[in-house]
């Protein structure tokens, strides 16, 4: 667990220079380190654009919701209104 706590505050750029300059020494002496730190990035890298998409797609129900339901024509109507004005 310690290991997973270094490579967030790595990663995450939390540690500060002495220990980021520690733990890259470690880098280069222990492989294993450093791929458990790939893999972790990789893990980041998915939660992101799974957070990512996921926000992508919440906005555009919103989207969709404002701008096709008839309830809401005055509110699209005054949107587009800013954005045809020359």
């Amino acid at each position: 667990m310690n290991d997973i706590q270094q490579i967030d505050d790595y990663l995450l750029q939390y540690a500060g220079k002495t220990d980021r300059a520690l733990f890259e020494a470690r880098l280069i002496l222990q492989p294993a380190l450093q791929e458990n730190l790939v893999w972790q990035q990789k893990t980041y890298d998915i939660i992101r654009e799974h957070s990512r998409r996921r926000l992508k797609a919440e906005i555009e129900s919103v989207h969709q919701h404002l701008f096709t339901e008839p309830a809401h024509i005055s509110f699209r109507h005054k949107v587009l209104g800013i954005f045809l004005k020359k």
